[in-house]
């Protein structure tokens, strides 16, 4: 159980540096697919890796 929440918060502070990343990608670079395609495989493979150890 310690290592499920261990393992949330962890992915919680990646997904955080994802998005600050994809908003530097588009604000600093002009990059609006390059952030938007970061910002939602991120967000797929948090969820998705998330769900799977929670059912574990």
């Amino acid at each position: 159980m310690i290592y499920n929440i261990i393992f949330t918060i962890i992915s919680i502070y990646i997904l955080a540096k994802a998005i600050v990343y994809g908003i530097y990608e588009k604000n600093e670079k002009n990059n609006i697919f390059g952030s938007v395609s970061i910002f939602t495989l991120s967000l797929f493979s948090i969820i998705f890796s998330n769900i799977m150890i929670w059912m574990h």
